[in-house]
């Protein structure tokens, strides 16, 4: 059902954050005359002081300025005076240690996740080719928004993660233990290991976690097929930076 608008923008169209850098371009000036460290975007903003008292304090004045000022509303919900480690930004926070790193937070992760599922989930009946061009944009994308995040591991992780539900896609496509082996065979795996892998009776997400299927199935047989790979697109990016 399609509605004429009245009043408001779209979410996420790109006349939101113009309107929105123009009405607070006043609160900018405010933080500024005041020589507070701050970071804004669109309508999402952290201030950085050294004690929750000053933070408490800073909170009660942006909140008058903002209500009275410009007849706005502080999102209560989204609010709070903490750490700069127990709070997020754009999808990243800092970690705790003496010298912080730039993190992404778990629900940027668990976004990545899901849409990689629901892609997969759509394309099930597709070749593994069409199915790694179709994940490599959104992947491209992901990483070069959280290009500047330093815990590395996590990107590891998600490499990992990506390349496995590949190896499933495989598994499902094969279907009949006979064509299991068939296949394994083909990508180097010795006959005997390759039926006992075969016929083991687990489901996908099980045998494509097996040793026996990673060797079958290495990284650098995706890398050849195509796959993009986080960590060394991250490597990659900030070594042109």
């Amino acid at each position: 059902m399609i509605e004429a608008r009245t009043e408001g923008t779209p979410q996420g169209g790109p006349l939101s954050p113009l309107r929105s850098n123009i009405l607070l371009t006043d609160l900018d000036r405010q933080l500024e005359n005041r020589q507070l460290a701050f970071c804004r975007y669109a309508d999402d903003c952290n201030v950085y002081v050294s004690s929750r008292v000053a933070g408490e304090r800073v909170m009660r004045g942006v909140r008058t300025f903002l209500e009275e000022a410009l007849h706005l509303r502080i999102n209560a919900a989204k609010s709070a005076v903490a750490r700069p480690w127990q709070r997020k930004f754009l999808g990243c926070s800092v970690t705790a240690h003496r010298q912080c790193w730039l993190r992404i937070v778990p629900e940027s992760v668990r976004r990545l996740m899901q849409r990689v599922r629901e892609q997969m989930r759509q394309g099930r009946g597709h070749s593994l080719a069409c199915t790694i061009v179709t994940l490599n944009p959104p992947l491209r994308g992901w990483i070069s928004y959280f290009q500047l995040i330093q815990n590395r591991e996590v990107l590891m992780k998600l490499d990992g993660w990506f390349r496995r539900r590949l190896r499933c896609l495989l598994w499902r496509q094969w279907m009949r233990p006979r064509t299991r082996v068939r296949k394994l065979v083909a990508l180097g795996l010795a006959a005997a290991d390759a039926r006992r892998r075969a016929y083991n009776g687990r489901g996908p997400w099980l045998s494509t976690g097996a040793r026996l299927t990673n060797v079958a199935l290495p990284a650098a047989y995706f890398t050849r097929m195509g796959l993009v790979s986080l960590l060394q697109t991250q490597q990659r990016l900030q070594c042109v930076r």
